[in-house]
């Protein structure tokens, strides 16, 4: 009524009230009562604003990717805001007066389009397919140190990446590069696999054949040791026939002594006992028969001594012409010859 009017903002909004040029009043969250015809009101929302982007942009090697991301920001500086763009309020206090609130978000894409462009030209397509991440933080930063936004008054609060993707007929192509990779390390992952199996496989085998060498070797020590004692109890055994022998040669050339010695003691004997009887028959030649009888009668036995004369008479059987003997006689010799 009559110009008055009241107003009243929310507290993420920073009013300030011109009059004159001159500003009069500022502040977050005020409301009161102003004239109309001599004031102007500029309303700076102070709350973190969010603005997405999505953009059609070349990689290094001309491969063609979408980065879709999003960009969240505050007035710091309402002042140095109002006084870039027009944030000032309708006649009426319900609106604004221009567009310039609703464009504030699409400078601040604009200059972070700007960054995130010069990073995704500098890689190829797998960087930057890989960079997404790299690229957000060093789009904050370099968008904060900006000096349109520090001219407007801004603070970045942060610059997040979603995606990065490429167009549907290359996505195809890696997805198949990337399948046949993973398939070929499939591959690789089980020849690996079965290569230590055989090479464990070949360990255990060496190490059986290293037993068995080790085992062949000892047991090849232990017939060489049992060759070369066996050998040894040979030659001892030799050296001891050896000696054995020589002994029984030496014996036997003894035995041999003795009996060449024995044999020339009984040729000397038999010598002397012939030189003895050849004397003695030379002496018994030249002696009377019946003295050489006499002799051998002696020592005789009476039955001998008989014997001999019945003898004598056989030879002179024809001189005799009649031979008596007593009964005496006769009964003598029978009792000799039975007994």
């Amino acid at each position: 009524m009559f110009g008055f009017r009241f107003i009243k903002a929310q507290p993420t909004t920073h009013l300030l009230q011109f009059r004159k040029g001159r500003v009069v009043r500022e502040g977050a969250g005020l409301s009161f009562f102003y004239y109309a015809p001599s004031s102007s009101l500029v309303a700076v929302p102070v709350a973190s604003q969010a603005s997405d982007f999505m953009l059609e942009l070349v990689t290094s090697d001309f491969q063609g990717v979408t980065v879709q991301g999003e960009i969240s920001f505050r007035v710091k500086d309402p002042r140095r805001t109002a006084a870039m763009m027009d944030f000032s309020l309708a006649a009426n206090g319900k609106g604004y007066a221009s567009d310039d609130p609703r464009r504030l978000a699409d400078r601040v894409a604009m200059q972070a389009k700007v960054i995130i462009q010069q990073a995704v030209q500098a890689l190829d397509l797998k960087q930057a397919l890989k960079a997404s991440a790299a690229i957000a933080r060093a789009a904050q930063q370099q968008l904060g140190a900006q000096a349109e936004i520090d001219a407007l008054g801004l603070q970045i609060l942060g610059v997040s990446i979603v995606a990065i993707k490429p167009t549907p007929d290359i996505a195809r192509a890696l997805e198949a590069e990337a399948r046949e990779s993973n398939l070929k390390a499939a591959d690789d992952a089980v020849y690996l696999r079965r290569m230590a199996s055989v090479q464990n496989e070949r360990a255990v085998r060496q190490n059986e054949l290293d037993t068995e060498i080790a085992v062949e070797q000892k047991k090849h020590q232990i017939q060489e040791a049992q060759m070369e004692a066996k050998a040894a109890v040979m030659r001892r055994g030799n050296e001891l026939r050896g000696e054995q022998m020589g002994s029984d040669i030496e014996l036997e050339q003894r035995r041999k002594d003795l009996v060449e010695g024995q044999a020339q003691n009984t040729r000397m004997l038999a010598e002397a006992e012939a030189h003895k009887v050849s004397t003695l028959m030379q002496a018994l030649e030249k002696a009377d028969p019946r003295v050489v009888q006499a002799l051998a009668a002696v020592g005789m036995q009476p039955a001998q001594l008989i014997a001999q004369a019945f003898g004598g008479i056989a030879d002179r059987a024809e001189r005799i012409g009649q031979l008596n003997m007593s009964p005496e006689l006769l009964n003598s010799l029978m009792r000799k010859e039975v007994v």
